[in-house]
């Protein structure tokens, strides 16, 4: 854990504190009138804490697991003072995160695993899919890598614009094609102008609802069979964009996503101005896949590579 946590800037570790910040005040506050009065942990007080995680939008189905986990440790390591409850809790929610998304990267920094590393970008419009895309590039390009950007949210002209400003601002370029255009073809065109250019990362960006005839799944699923005639290993990632304010949404969200596409990674933006953060937990224990990248604040380095170690501390920080 030492060598994981000394990667995070005690910047990025204020931005995650101050982004979490609305999701620990309601936490903690239901949590001490869940034990007002209570000076042992008993079968009451398990039963107020399970109101307290479904109501931090951690869900029924993951509050459930934790009270289990948390009620097996009262028992086997004889916990008793509910003075040692916070801690108890902050143990088993890291134990969860551990084992439903492993850490797999840790910063925008380290090598990628193909060049191009081509990651196709999902999500309802609204999450802020095109803003994460930006923030990506920018802070990839920062890191030293060659970013290209593919605008296939073709349905959208404000996404066309939105990306090909966020390309100006951050140095990186943007394949476009205008409004309209078959998203599968700006897409191709994206990816043989990366290789073309050696570049490291390519991020498309694909439309959050279609207003014609052809279903947003079929678009999605024409992106990829096309990319795929150049390298069959493409896209390497599926990222699927979630609004973490939206809370028990975002997983229902997912759950229509995931079935339609293989989803392999995640980004849950918004944290910043909710009190459900909690939702993250949720995610990563209901789908055990890797939450690669949160969303705490406006600023480009407040899309942070998730790291659970911080996020865990900073949730239970009082």
């Amino acid at each position: 854990m030492g060598w994981f946590s000394s990667l995070f800037s005690k910047e990025k570790k204020e931005a995650l504190d101050k982004g979490l910040e609305k999701t620990k005040t309601g936490f903690f506050d239901k949590l001490t009138k869940a034990i007002l009065g209570k000076s042992t942990i008993d079968d009451e007080v398990l039963d107020n804490l399970e109101e307290v995680f479904i109501s931090a939008d951690i869900g029924t189905k993951t509050s459930i697991k934790l009270i289990e986990r948390i009620e097996a440790r009262v028992k086997k390591d004889k916990y008793t003072n509910t003075a040692e409850l916070d801690r108890l809790i902050k143990d088993e929610v890291a134990n969860l995160l551990e084992e439903s998304c492993p850490q797999k990267v840790v910063d925008f920094h380290e090598p990628l695993p193909a060049k191009p590393y081509v990651i196709m970008v999902v999500g309802v419009n609204g999450v802020g899919k095109t803003t994460t895309i930006g923030k990506l590039a920018a802070q990839f390009h920062k890191a030293g890598k060659k970013v290209v950007l593919g605008a296939a949210d073709t349905f959208r002209a404000a996404a066309v614009e939105q990306l090909k400003i966020w390309g100006e601002r951050s140095g990186v370029p943007v394949i476009e094609k205008g409004m309209n255009a078959d998203p599968a073809s700006v897409a191709y065109s994206t990816v043989q102008k990366a290789i073309d250019m050696e570049a490291d990362v390519v991020i498309i960006d694909t439309a959050g609802r279609l207003q014609t005839k052809i279903p947003l799944m079929q678009e999605l699923g024409k992106i990829k069979r096309v990319i795929q005639k150049i390298n069959p290993t493409f896209p390497h990632e599926i990222l699927l964009v979630l609004d973490g304010a939206t809370g028990q949404n975002a997983i229902i969200q997912a759950q229509e996503f995931m079935k339609v596409t293989d989803v392999n990674a995640l980004a849950i933006t918004k944290l910043d101005g909710t009190a459900k953060g909690g939702v993250v937990i949720a995610i990563a224990d209901i789908f055990k896949i890797p939450v690669k990248y949160i969303g705490v604040g406006e600023k480009i380095e407040d899309l942070q590579v998730f790291n659970h170690v911080e996020f865990v501390d900073s949730l239970f920080k009082r």
